[in-house]
């Protein structure tokens, strides 16, 4: 018995959190319209978000080019199928492995900061005293922080796809002597917006996700400085899970369309 009352314990805990995340995503969509407007605020962000997550991504990308070469080439060699490589890398890698990747990548490293920055802001009672002074600290805070994720992930995603789509060049540059022209020639013949356009579109929900659950978990921490580390934490685990979830939602409609 008392297995089953916390297994409902934690469904309706689960339940309501879910419940506080949609009211928390509803103020959002009612602050971001209202002026006054941040800008100055939203420029930082997408700089502290943009400019510092550039490496990590482009280091990440160019690997998974690599490896995925590295790894589908000696099975195409058994099929004569190695003329496919171009194709198979690019549309791979935009559909659905660079923007994946790139997103659960910024989830750790955006995430958890957002978290843990408005978590440390919380428990010090900065929040407080922003409020006491008359500013609207969810405009400032968190408005500005979901909207600097929300359109800087595409712009990653794409950087990443590209610097991964060059590191299965140099593979295929150094293993079977393709040239440069004739690899990416290869890559955009294969490519078609019906590839390209589902794939930005549902970049611009991954950077919603982190920026949302990132502000939640941090703007909503309790439990003095050790909530700090939980709402980082915790911060990561969600945005993993909601990444999954709306990336499954994406391919199945993009299937469908595909299908009609």
């Amino acid at each position: 018995m008392n297995s089953i009352f916390k297994i409902i314990e934690l469904f309706k805990s689960f339940l309501l959190e879910v419940g506080e995340l949609s009211y928390f995503a509803s103020r959002f969509f009612k602050e971001v319209f209202k002026p006054p407007y941040e800008f100055k605020e939203f420029l930082r962000q997408c700089y502290n978000m943009g400019n510092r997550s550039l490496l990590l991504v482009a280091v990440t990308g160019f690997i998974i080019g690599l490896v995925f070469t590295l790894q589908s080439r000696p099975t195409l060699q058994e099929f004569g199928a190695v003329s496919w490589m171009p194709s198979m890398v690019s549309i791979s890698i935009i559909r659905e492995i660079g923007p994946i990747i790139t997103a659960l990548i910024c989830a750790g490293r955006i995430g958890s900061g957002i978290g843990a920055e408005l978590g440390s802001m919380r428990v010090t009672e900065q929040i407080d005293a922003m409020e006491v002074s008359g500013t609207n600290p969810f405009k400032y805070l968190v408005v500005t922080r979901i909207m600097a994720t929300t359109f800087m992930l595409p712009i990653l995603v794409f950087f990443g796809d590209a610097i991964a789509i060059y590191g299965s060049y140099l593979v295929e540059n150094l293993k079977g002597n393709v040239s440069f022209l004739l690899y990416y020639n290869q890559v955009f013949d294969a490519l078609e917006f019906g590839d390209l356009i589902p794939a930005t579109i549902k970049t611009f929900f991954f950077g919603y996700a982190i920026g949302l659950v990132g502000c939640f978990k941090g703007y909503n921490c309790k439990k003095g400085t050790a909530g700090v580390g939980l709402a980082a934490n915790s911060a990561v685990v969600f945005t993993s899970l909601l990444l999954f979830i709306i990336d499954f939602v994406a391919v199945f409609v993009t299937d469908i369309f595909y299908d009609l």
